[in-house]
């Protein structure tokens, strides 16, 4: 080709606009005009403003060093969280052969408690069952009749003892489920209620229980299918896919709480989200509080799926 033909085709590319000669240009555009992915904190701190009521966070990512914490160390209210505390000393005295969880429970009509659950209405006095299905109800529909069968089994004491000596000081069972006066924590029963803890002791529990650290990997394993089969869709799990979560939630009152592992794209996130002094104090799914912590798994969520 003359040299002059080559110059003129060369013109005549870079003013028509050849893709060749834009690219450079165009990449750097796209990339500028690209906005930069929201923080935790841009994504979380506007949702606890608007909630009308007390609130304690706690998000940590279990691959690398990303997380959020808000009010981390302020002990709360757990409600029926606290059973998953009750759940870990259950295996603990299971693992150290003081604890017998295939052994047999019978029913009575003085264990039955009001609340949630299932076998205060739908089981008949005398019907006996397993001590293991026994935890699976009371972590799975948070049972309250079955927790205090679990209580009586461990001994009251014993969930906070464990908890302390592992290094959760402020996780807390005060007494058997609507028994306050079995409370052998009554100054913190009253403030609390049922149980308390910590947002940071919460998730680092959780964390414990996922990452199969705090006992063997098979209570571990079992604890996990326990958390996974939550039935309360209200709170965590609402606006995530199916089967995302393995956690444990807590409603009374001016009280709403989950804490748990989700899984993200990113990988496993530990999420803990307590509140209390709710001024919404319905028991309906749109509850304020069951909305916060939906919303604040969805922001997790969605934040851990960026690449």
């Amino acid at each position: 080709m003359p040299r002059n033909l080559r110059l003129m085709t060369f013109v005549t590319l870079f003013a028509t606009g050849s893709s060749t000669a834009r690219t450079p240009l165009a990449a750097e555009t796209a990339a500028e005009s690209k906005p930069a992915p929201r923080s935790l904190e841009a994504r979380i701190s506007p949702l606890i403003k608007a909630h009308e009521g007390e609130v304690a966070v706690v998000v940590r990512s279990l691959r690398g060093n990303e997380r959020y914490e808000y009010r981390a160390d302020v002990p709360m209210p757990t409600a029926s969280l606290i059973k998953m505390a009750v759940m870990v000393e259950a295996y603990r005295q299971s693992e150290a052969g003081k604890l017998d969880l295939k052994r047999t429970l019978t029913l009575k009509k003085e264990d039955k408690a009001p609340g949630s659950g299932i076998l205060a209405y739908h089981f008949s006095d005398g019907a006996t069952f397993p001590l293991l299905d026994a935890v699976h109800l009371m972590i799975a529909f948070s049972d309250n009749t079955a927790a205090n069968l679990v209580v009586d089994a461990v001994g009251l004491p014993s969930t906070a003892a464990t908890m302390a000596s592992l290094g959760y000081p402020n996780t807390k069972l005060h007494s058997k489920v609507f028994h306050r006066e079995t409370s052998i924590f009554p100054d913190r029963s009253k403030d609390f209620g049922l149980g308390s803890t910590t947002a940071d002791e919460a998730a680092r529990l959780a964390t414990a229980i996922w990452e199969k650290t705090i006992l063997s990997t098979a209570s571990c394993d079992a604890m996990i299918a326990h958390l996974r089969a939550c039935e309360d869709n209200d709170k965590f799990p609402r606006f995530l896919p199916r089967g995302k979560v393995a956690h444990k939630t807590g409603s009374v009152d001016d009280v709403r709480t989950d804490v748990g592992v989700v899984e993200c794209p990113r990988g496993a996130v530990a999420l803990a989200v307590l509140t209390r002094c709710n001024k919404d104090r319905r028991y309906a799914p749109d509850n304020a509080g069951n909305v916060l912590c939906a919303r604040i798994a969805e922001q997790v969520y969605d934040y851990f799926s960026q690449p």
